[in-house]
């Protein structure tokens, strides 16, 4: 049997095992030190844009960390694009908030603009203004900043730009992770870098990370004795998995060209197939990680469907996947208010992610075509 190809396998770079040994070497095990700084530091550098990073135990603390951050409380509202992993949502509902689905648009499959006011106008007519929005940037594709950060400042609504999947993408040049008032990232072994397990919540300004850090760590008030205030979360990121990181930063750029080229190799398979759409940039402002991609089927126009070409690849033990299941079709938000059409919902009926990682073989690549191009 052929060995398995995965969806998003971790790839190392190599210099991982060093900085994981200094830490070894030097007793660095606990969750601070050296390797923490540094990583923080590099990411800061990498993000530009006056970036404060605090790096935690995953995206999902980081976002938890931003809604209370943001003042977010039981019986609050909480946007969130619904076309998205749950993780994104979960946090609103650990701090007793209720969660607001909205729809996409079709460009990016991400947060629409149009929805997203309509969602907040309706709300404000309740008496029940939203604390918060959470915008995605879906498998690496920027969401429409300028006309989300527009509505956002109309309204005074700030926005926790959720980048878990968008590390290395960019919108009209500038970073994913640096348009929201607060914005996570993840590391989880599926991202294109990983920690192993691990996340970072960006701020704006320095005194946010303190506050963040301070969180993190039980919340301990500066006395000789233990001492505390407020409910602190144990969520620092440790300085092993950190020293993993510093080692992904040195080959994230290189990750980004690689998983793109993934994405371009799926676009020359299915270049004049009718009825099957790889998902790209809608204009040059977009620029992609790519992080995993994607494919549409429009079953209209050919005799295959997503399901046929997710079970003949797994047939060959190719890992590929339907995409997110939106937020408002899920079993355990069903009670939760949802504005849009049935946008998010076509996509993931005809939608599906195929191997994307950056350490794809040139034999594995064969392995792929061979079968996608049987079929089409």
């Amino acid at each position: 049997m052929n060995s398995k190809i995965y969806l998003s396998s971790p790839h190392m770079g190599g210099a991982e095992r060093d900085y994981v040994t200094e830490a070894f070497d030097t007793n660095w095990i606990a969750p601070l030190g050296p390797n923490v700084t540094h990583f923080e530091t590099s990411l800061e550098k990498y993000l530009k844009n006056n970036c404060h990073v605090a790096a935690l135990s995953s995206g999902t603390a980081a976002l938890h960390l931003a809604l209370i951050l943001l003042g977010v409380e039981r019986g609050d509202e909480v946007i969130c694009q619904t076309m998205t992993f749950s993780a994104s949502a979960n946090p609103i509902v650990y701090l007793g908030a209720t969660p607001i689905f909205v729809d996409s648009e079709p460009n990016t499959w991400n947060l629409c603009p149009n929805y997203l006011e309509e969602a907040i106008k309706d709300r404000i007519s309740k008496g029940k203004k939203p604390k918060a929005i959470i915008a995605v940037h879906l498998y690496g594709m920027p969401y429409k900043v300028n006309e989300i950060i527009a509505i956002s400042k109309k309204y005074e609504i700030p926005i926790i730009e959720d980048s878990a999947e968008a590390l290395g993408s960019s919108y009209k040049n500038q970073k994913c992770g640096t348009f929201g008032d607060f914005s996570i990232l993840s590391f989880n072994g599926n991202k294109i870098i990983t920690t192993s397990g691990g996340g970072a919540l960006i701020a704006k300004n320095k005194k946010n990370k303190e506050k963040a850090i301070f969180l993190a760590t039980q919340a301990r008030d500066e006395a000789p004795h233990y001492q505390h205030s407020e409910i602190g979360y144990n969520y620092r990121l440790s300085n092993i998995c950190a020293g993993i990181g510093r080692g992904q930063m040195e080959v994230l750029d290189a990750h980004v060209d690689l998983r793109r080229e993934m994405n371009q190799f799926y676009i020359n398979i299915f270049d004049g197939i009718e009825g099957v759409t790889v998902f790209r940039e809608p204009s040059e402002e977009f620029y992609s990680n790519h992080w995993l991609s994607c494919i549409l089927v429009d079953e209209k126009r050919t005799d295959l469907t997503s399901e046929k070409i997710r079970l003949a690849l797994l047939k060959d033990t190719i890992e590929a996947r339907p995409l997110w299941k939106p937020m408002h079709l899920q079993p355990v938000f069903k009670n939760a208010p949802y504005y849009g059409d049935t946008i998010s919902e076509n996509l993931f009926k005809s939608g599906l992610c195929l191997p994307s990682a950056s350490n794809i073989t040139s034999e594995e690549k064969g392995r792929i075509k061979c079968i996608l191009t049987k079929l089409t």
